[in-house]
């Protein structure tokens, strides 16, 4: 069985441009084209970790702050380069093959607060006190006479790892894979991906030109991260991770006949918000738009805003995918949406609530269906209006506001239905009449 929509999109996110951009050094390396001369490459180097960390702080981006330093520091460390420097540099790298990863996993766990003192204290704290172990371990190897190695040979290493450091690494990578592919955020992707390349660093400590070109490739794609991020804020909801309207207004400049639009709008939202509370209310978007997502027949889906979302189709008709859009709808129906919180909040926000307070709402059919509802388990449904093109010169406009049209249809005749506009051909004039 294949990998479904969403599974394959996830991994998209994660390969690119993380991954591509690893691949493209690695390519580049191996075939012998990188000609940079030292100086140079180790400019470029430090030109991405200064620069991803000034992004970070403008972008209020704690993580990737965090993450960049971290690397950086690790780069510095003696012997990083290579293994020449006997029994020290080897046992800096065995620290930092332990200490680097398990840094990335606690960075990839923080919650981002910004740069304030009681949000970065604790990881600036625990770097300096790695920072002082590994020069504690490499002066306490370098005074020792000789240093006792177990190195795990599983790996194709030029400094053979020990196995706890072998397992250490593997445990993260696996760790931070797994969250990168669970929240599908950028900032997750660009540390897993920054630990592939600290790896790679480490493959090649014997060689200064690939070991500082992994490095930089590692700082390059934190920093990448912000610019990702930055572009998924200004054309994704944050709440429920579709397209923006904004990106839904991008997409419309490129449409050519045939195309369809629908307009999809959460049944009895407003009573979802009063009878119990606007947190349940985001539950209720986010399981929607989960399932709009999931939308067949070469469409797109985008939350435009409140409770509205959008359907592209490019190159079909309203017959084409009306049977996709019936299955969005079936789906959502069918979808056991469960309250994760008590909340349910009788009045409305505002300055008038207290006024309001001790009234009862106003009866009616669709806020007893939703008191009779179970507070356990909801029941939520959607109506959708499609409208399609009828020529080359049909503005988007226009089949915008006939499938709102055919949305208000839709509620006009029970919810919980698909209606389409009716197709209007534009008129020819006959020959010889004016």
């Amino acid at each position: 069985m294949g990998l479904s929509l969403r599974n394959r999109n996830r991994i998209k996110k994660l390969a690119v441009p993380g991954g591509l951009l690893l691949l493209v050094v690695f390519l580049v390396l191996q075939a012998g084209w990188l000609t940079l001369p030292l100086p140079a490459l180790t400019f470029l180097d430090y030109s991405g970790f200064f620069c991803g960390m000034f992004l970070a702080w403008r972008f209020h981006s704690s993580r990737i702050f965090l993450a960049l330093l971290t690397l950086f520091l690790a780069q510095q460390a003696p012997l990083l380069l290579g293994p020449t420097r006997g029994a020290a540099g080897i046992a800096v790298l065995h620290a930092l093959a332990v200490m680097l990863p398990l840094s990335l996993l606690a960075i990839a766990w923080m919650h981002e607060r910004g740069f304030s003192i009681t949000s970065m204290a604790p990881m600036g704290l625990g770097l300096f006190v790695e920072a002082i172990l590994v020069m504690v371990l490499g002066r306490a190897a370098a005074d020792a006479p000789t240093l006792p190695l177990r190195a795990h040979h599983l790996v194709a290493l030029d400094v053979p790892l020990p196995l706890y450091a072998v397992v250490t690494l593997s445990a993260c990578g696996l760790l931070l894979l797994g969250r990168a592919l669970f929240t599908g955020k950028p900032a997750d992707h660009a540390l897993f991906w920054s630990l592939v390349s600290f790896f790679l660093t480490l493959h090649t400590a014997a060689s200064p030109r690939s070991s500082i070109a992994y490095a930089a490739t590692g700082g390059f794609i934190l920093a990448a991260a912000i610019v990702e991020n930055s572009y998924l804020l200004a054309y994704h909801d944050e709440l429920t991770g579709l397209p923006s309207r904004r990106a839904f207004n991008d997409a419309i400049l490129h449409l050519h006949h045939p195309y369809c639009i629908a307009v999809a709008d959460i049944d009895h939202f407003k009573q979802f918000n009063d009878t119990y509370g606007h947190d349940t209310g985001d539950q209720v978007l986010r399981l929607v738009a989960s399932q709009l997502a999931q939308v067949t027949g070469g469409g797109q889906a985008f939350r435009c805003g409140g409770e509205e979302f959008t359907f592209l189709f490019p190159g079909k008709s309203s017959a084409e995918v009306l049977e996709h859009l019936e299955a969005r709808r079936r789906a959502v129906a069918s979808a056991e949406f469960h309250q994760r919180s008590g909340e349910r909040r009788q009045t409305p926000r505002g300055p008038d609530r207290r006024a309001a307070r001790g009234r009862r709402p106003r009866t009616g059919h669709a806020i007893r269906k939703l008191s009779q509802a179970s507070v356990a388990q909801l029941s939520v449904t959607i109506s959708i209006g499609v409208a399609s093109s009828s020529g080359e010169k049909s503005a988007p406009e226009t089949i915008l506001e006939a499938a709102d049209r055919a949305l208000y249809q839709a509620k006009a005749n029970g919810r919980n239905r698909v209606e389409a506009a009716p197709n209007r051909r534009p008129r020819v004039k006959a020959a010889g009449i004016a």
